[in-house]
């Protein structure tokens, strides 16, 4: 080919990624999501038909979901602008899907701020969760006396523990099956598992007593061959013990899992681990696998708990009342997705005691998180660290007054805790 060919060759294929450059800009320019006071615009337009409205409320809550803010469905489907004006709008939306009217949500959607509304907020939050010493102990009493079908009932739950356990922690696991025996609990052992947390591996026992098999393929076990080879295999797992459970699509570990009746909550974790999935189709998923009202709740940094997982953060008292660790070292943006969840869920939420212990080269350990105990029909099996301080006792008498109906007992289970987890990381509670 001549060098004129050449030339004339090159300066058309230019031409052609210059004309498709220019397709492509037109496209995006015409499709690309217009900014949120746009939208307003034209939401509060009076012209606007009802169905261009609620085109306009899907477009607006897609940008806001990119920034942990929603628009439940409920919503958009029953909108109605009815000649409301901009502000009018905006204020509903905020208060009926709970979303902070912050400043620069205001200018966003607004195109300024609206610091009445704001103060009106912010008042209404401190109300809600300024609550007196004397109110926390009304609610406290009446977790007491609230006891629930499952505590009356006779005790018909079994404990299972991978076999590895007794195997690596032969002294931790005769003193937790020394208690289970002494309670009259029964308990098997797992096989085929390759490492010691059967709570995320086994299936999770849904309000209808199935049993739901997620996906185990969490995020902090890939990169490092030896946590990938820990991994244990479910599929082999149930077969070798002769369950036969639901299978699910949605990676998802039992540890991120707590329920009581139909309720579960789940961390935020969930949505990280399936990113091929929207949010709203997992919600929907979950809570038609679970037969249960999903509550989601913010995790941990991964910083600061690699796994995400709910059981070392909070668990039930009773259907309305849950008790989680102590939110005072927390971020506020933290604390406050915290509130906002336990307000969605109509949760009264009591603080219980929990420390950060400092262990030089160990920063994936579990010691002072009391919270990830053993429940199984009456019994309560607490772990104590027998640290300095009085944390031990703090959380043994709050155990206490919180589950009067039921038994307490204390272990030592920090050779495990040591590792990363505690009671319930390592036995898996059914009904049979």
């Amino acid at each position: 080919m001549s060098s004129t060919e050449i030339i004339i060759t090159t300066i058309g294929v230019i031409g052609s990624l210059i004309a498709i450059y220019d397709v492509c800009r037109r496209m995006y320019n015409h499709y690309r999501t217009k900014p949120l006071v746009q939208l307003m615009n034209e939401l509060a337009d009076k012209n606007t038909p009802l169905k261009q409205q609620k085109k306009l409320l899907r477009n607006i809550r897609n940008v806001l979901m990119c920034s942990g803010k929603d628009i439940s469905n409920n919503y958009v489907d029953s909108f109605d602008s009815n000649g409301r004006g901009k502000i009018s709008i905006f204020r509903d939306i905020c208060t009926q899907n709970n979303i902070e009217p912050t400043r620069e949500l205001c200018v966003q959607m607004l195109g300024a701020d609206d610091a009445q509304f704001r103060r009106e907020w912010n008042k209404k939050q401190t109300e809600s969760f300024s609550t007196s010493n004397e109110v926390i102990s009304d609610k406290i009493k009446a977790a007491k006396l609230s006891v629930s079908e499952v505590e009356n009932k006779k005790n018909t739950q079994i404990v299972y523990l991978s076999a590895l356990l007794a195997t690596k922690y032969p002294s931790t696991c005769k003193r937790l099956t020394d208690l289970l025996d002494k309670y009259k609990i029964n308990y098997k052992f797992l096989e085929g598992t390759k490492d010691i947390w059967c709570r995320d591996y086994m299936p999770v026992q849904n309000a209808e007593g199935e049993l739901i098999q997620f996906k185990y393929d969490p995020s902090y076990l890939k990169g490092v061959p030896e946590y990938e080879e820990s991994r244990s295999d479910v599929r082999y797992v149930d077969e070798v013990n002769g369950f036969k459970p639901i299978f699910s699509d949605i990676n998802l570990d039992g540890g991120n899992v707590v329920m009581y009746g139909k309720k579960a909550i789940i961390t935020d974790r969930v949505f990280d681990e399936n990113k091929n999935m929207n949010r709203d189709d997992i919600r929907k998923q979950l809570a038609e696998l679970l037969k249960a009202e999903i509550i989601i709740i913010p995790a941990l940094a991964k910083s600061y708990d690699f796994t995400g997982h709910a059981d070392g953060m909070i668990r039930f008292v009773n259907e309305n009342t849950v008790i989680g660790n102590e939110l005072s070292a927390d971020s506020q943006t933290f604390q406050k997705n915290m509130e906002r969840a336990m307000r969605l869920a109509n949760l009264t939420y009591i603080e219980f005691p929990y420390f950060n212990y400092e262990i030089k080269g160990n920063h994936d350990h579990a010691i002072g998180v009391y919270l990830n105990y053993l429940e199984v029909g009456d019994l309560i099996i607490m772990p104590v660290f027998d640290v300095p301080g009085n944390r031990d006792a703090e959380a043994l008498a709050k155990l206490k007054e919180l589950f009067p109906n039921k038994t307490i007992e204390t272990i030592d289970y920090n050779d495990v805790a040591l590792t990363g987890g505690i009671l319930n990381c390592t036995t898996w509670v059914i009904k049979q």
